[in-house]
């Protein structure tokens, strides 16, 4: 009989009441700030993180999650009977927390031999950012909830990490270019003409879709993003905001009228914000599914000592 687990990394910025509803584990990013360390969503809120990041000195640093946070995870879980943890975490490509879980697990069954065989951590790289992969983690949970398999849920999730998208506006480019996460806007002379550009994430790489005058243009881009590049209306739907939390707003209005249902907004957390700026706005969604990049390499890797 499973009893699974759904583990996640703190910018995947599901909400504190959604994490206990669902019973989902959550590991911190390491964040520092003009010299003094923090966890994410343990030494601050999202909202008391973005004055904290407006008024740092220097462009706060995150840090790839160590090794020893899994490890007391996982130990503590296979204590608790759990027979399979699933790890869902941020882009791989932009984030050594991806090897992190997965050097923890090897260490794990080292330590633990008793373990071998009979307990799986699985590994999933989600290719995205905040809701984007936070959406399909409690999606996962609810699996859980009702019983599905492992293979059921991993079947799932990289369905929909081959589909996801996110489109993102940035109301300042000021965070983006200092942290050079966010590529796209490298090259763009904005600030000086008062562009603010629509953004595309999409397999964890970025691009400019559009360019606009004004933050009630460049959030009207975002729907036009949307409604270009969904499938249909009723697959999942999810906004992320910052401080402009009128923009995210209005775009929850504008979806909650049209599709006629409540749709999931939240703020976005410290280390999105670190790379995006506090003054920003996103809409996750379903596009078209797509063939992996790198030689249709797994999204997920399984470890279970085994070799």
């Amino acid at each position: 009989m499973q009893k699974i687990k759904i583990m996640v990394d703190t910018p995947c910025d599901i909400p504190d009441e959604k994490l206990s509803m669902y019973e989902i584990e959550m590991v911190c990013v390491p964040i520092c700030v003009d010299g003094v360390g923090y966890l994410e969503r343990k030494s601050f809120s999202c909202e008391e993180f973005y004055p904290i990041l407006e008024s740092a000195k220097s462009l706060p640093t995150t840090s790839r999650i160590p090794i020893g946070s899994f490890s007391e995870s996982y130990e503590r879980l296979w204590n608790e009977g759990y027979t399979d943890i699933i790890v869902i975490t941020m882009n791989a490509g932009g984030s050594g927390t991806y090897e992190s879980a997965q050097m923890a697990a090897n260490m794990f069954f080292e330590e633990t031999p008793e373990a071998v065989s009979i307990f799986s951590i699985h590994i999933v790289d989600s290719m995205t950012y905040s809701l984007a992969y936070g959406y399909p983690a409690m999606c996962a949970a609810e699996m859980v909830q009702n019983g599905k398999s492992v293979k059921d849920i991993l079947d799932f999730l990289c369905d929909i990490f081959l589909r996801m998208e996110i489109s993102l506006a940035c109301y300042t480019l000021e965070y983006a270019k200092k942290s050079g996460r966010i590529t796209a806007v490298a090259a763009l002379a904005g600030d000086i003409l008062g562009l603010r550009p629509t953004i595309a994430m999409i397999d964890g790489k970025t691009k400019i879709t559009a360019k606009s005058r004004g933050m009630k243009k460049a959030t009207q881009n975002l729907l036009d993003t949307y409604h270009k590049r969904r499938i249909t209306p009723d697959e999942p739907v999810m906004i992320v905001s910052g401080t402009t939390d009128e923009c995210g707003q209005e775009l929850k209005s504008q979806l909650e009228q049209e599709l006629g249902r409540e749709i999931l907004h939240c703020k976005v957390g410290a280390a999105v914000a670190i790379n995006t700026g506090p003054q920003m706005a996103g809409i996750g969604f379903l596009g078209k599914k797509r063939e992996r990049s790198d030689n249709g390499k797994s999204l997920v890797v399984t470890i279970d000592g085994t070799g």
